[in-house]
């Protein structure tokens, strides 16, 4: 009897840990990729003196590469190599790419293949280390909301901190040394996985066993491919088998980066196949689930319409910053602080932290008087909220007469990170919540594809405000852009406004 609460406590103490170290090193990656992101679009325009056009289009087709490859991702790490090992190629990728950055000033025919890497190691990283967590906390669905509430303050808590220092560092010392701080940040993040990392290893193994020996007589456990094997050299074979693959897949995400055309062809086809598969799908589902999947095909929609708002974040916002506001933060007659263009950025991520439980509170509250709103009159509310923000900057510029006020960015960006919460926040949540839990992964990946495609869209639009050679336009062409965004999204509201009616049906069929 007494050794009962001993092994319970051993359990969930070898659980923390092995929690501890992927929270760990996912923290370390979001510092690293969102420090980069901060500082990646000044990058090009003042280092490599880039035209917005080309800025544009590049962020584009390095958002849709960054939501798109994750499926792969997903499928080495499910079917192939493991979830560590991938995660793991990942972060050494993410590694050597923010290093090939640092060099690109000097050796620009790098730039381009670091971008690359980055976007394909972010593919390897990004859905494994969700799966780990998943897996840590198996079987025990209260532990686990409350280990992916801690895992998205990690990665919030690391963005935020490297969307801070890293644009100081560029603006002290060179890009050079703010793309090195992301090498640094993933060199912590994968020595503290040296150190510890055994823990979750032995923690891993123990719950497989377990689960192998839970399964029925003769059923099979779902292993990867390289766990399956026993020889030394079949693993060697098929890991070099998966890394020439790799590569192969880097040189083609090169080729096409550099093709502003060859990125709109990839972006077609993929959307045209995301179609069919849709179509077939739904041709395939059971008359009772068809009503649940045309509700996750435009609650999907709806949501990616969001990404090409939040693309202006790293586009046409930061170039707008860079040009047209004030760093300098004033209460009255008093200088309270500074910020550079680009780490205005990381209000996005401080705002989302301060909502994100009174939402959650809002949300348990509506529930418990029987008045939650579905998630279609959120992404409703959430759009208002992304108008309003657009609104904000653009009265800002139309009266502004000098550098525009920081308090201006600080109202943008909070208005527009609470639209964020009840609109992307809510992607993943309709897949869980009307989709066929037979093909909800595949319908996430389809929706990480849909999202790509918004922040090439966000691209395109931010594109409206890109200076001309002669470097005319300023505040005017941001301006213009930013009321075409207001206005585009009270007519987005409006319709869904009238889709309203058709998706209450739809909901009513689906929990009949």
């Amino acid at each position: 009897m007494s050794d009962l609460p001993r092994l319970d406590v051993t359990f969930l103490s070898a659980r923390r840990r092995a929690f501890a170290v992927v929270m760990a090193i996912e923290l370390w990656e979001r510092f690293g990729y969102y420090g980069m992101q901060a500082v990646l679009t000044i990058f090009m325009v003042a280092q490599l003196h880039m035209r917005d056009h080309d800025v544009n289009l590049m962020q584009g087709g390095l958002g849709f590469l960054m939501y798109s490859l994750p499926v792969l991702g997903g499928l080495l790490g499910d079917q192939c190599l493991g979830t560590r090992r991938t995660m793991l190629l990942g972060a050494f990728g993410l590694t050597i790419g923010y290093g090939l950055l640092a060099l690109s000033l000097g050796h620009q025919m790098v730039f381009l293949p670091a971008l690359t890497l980055i976007a394909l190691s972010n593919g390897l990283f990004k859905p494994n280390a969700g799966t780990l967590v998943r897996r840590i906390y198996a079987g025990d669905g209260t532990a686990l909301d409350a280990a992916f509430t801690l895992y998205y303050m990690a990665i919030n808590v690391g963005s935020t901190v490297s969307m801070l220092l890293t644009p100081w560092l560029q603006q002290r010392y060179g890009a050079a040394v703010a793309f090195l701080a992301c090498v640094v940040g993933l060199l912590i993040g994968l020595g503290y996985y040296a150190l510890e990392g055994g823990y979750m290893r032995r923690f891993l193994a123990q719950r497989s066993a377990e689960s192998v020996t839970s399964q029925s007589v003769g059923e099979p456990p779902s292993m990867p491919l390289v766990e399956r094997l026993v020889s030394p050299l079949s693993k060697g074979m098929v890991s070099a088998g998966v890394l020439l693959a790799l590569i192969v897949v880097w040189g083609f995400c090169t080729w096409v980066l550099h093709s502003a055309a060859l990125v709109r062809l990839c972006i077609i086809i993929a959307g045209f196949g995301l179609v069919l598969l849709w179509v077939w799908l739904y041709l395939r589902a059971e008359q009772t689930e068809r009503p649940g999947l045309l509700l996750t095909y435009i609650l999907s929609t709806q949501t990616m319409a969001y990404q090409i708002f939040y693309q202006q974040m790293q586009t046409s916002l930061t170039l707008f910053a860079m040009r047209d506001v004030s760093g300098v933060y004033q209460l009255g007659p008093y200088r309270l602080f500074t910020m550079s263009a680009g780490q205005f950025q990381a209000l996005n991520p401080i705002f989302v932290m301060l909502f994100s439980p009174f939402l959650a509170w809002l949300y348990r509250r509506s529930a418990m008087k029987g008045r939650d709103a579905s998630p279609a009159v959120k992404i409703i509310c959430g759009y208002v909220l992304v108008g309003v923000a657009f609104l904000i900057w653009w009265v800002a510029t139309s009266q502004s007469t000098g550098p525009v006020s920081p308090w201006v960015m600080v109202a943008g960006y909070g208005t527009m990170s609470l639209g964020e919460l009840l609109t992307i926040g809510l992607g993943l949540a309709i897949v869980a919540r009307y989709a066929p839990a037979r093909v909800s992964a595949l319908l996430m990946g389809g929706l990480f594809l849909l999202w790509g495609v918004g922040m090439y869209l966000g691209s395109l639009v931010a594109d409206l405000a890109s200076l001309p050679a002669d470097g005319s336009g300023g505040m005017a062409g941001y301006g213009a852009l930013f009321r075409t965004l207001f206005l585009g999204c009270v007519g987005l509201c409006c319709v869904l406004v009238m889709l309203l009616p058709v998706l209450r049906r739809l909901e009513r069929a689906h929990w009949l």
